[in-house]
């Protein structure tokens, strides 16, 4: 099991991200939230097996995601 935080920045507001992303979540059977976060950009939290997660976070980098994601600052649960 692997716990990732990442904070997407972007145009990743009001453009469906954060629906999209629950949407991803629940296809990888991750546990997870999507917030928007006071400064524009989304804060999405995940828990699950370590694949799922790869894929979470290979899906916000690659940009297939709504709206335009510019960069994604990640952490892992062992502060990697």
């Amino acid at each position: 099991m692997t716990r990732v935080r990442a904070v997407v920045h972007g145009h990743v507001q009001g453009v469906g991200f954060r629906a999209a992303t629950r949407s991803r979540l629940a296809e990888l059977g991750l546990d997870g939230a999507a917030t928007n976060l006071p400064d524009g950009t989304v804060e999405v939290v995940a828990s699950g097996s370590d694949d799922a997660v790869d894929d979470l976070v290979a899906w916000l980098r690659e940009g297939r995601t709504p709206g335009r994601v510019s960069g994604v600052d990640l952490e892992r649960a062992d502060g990697t």
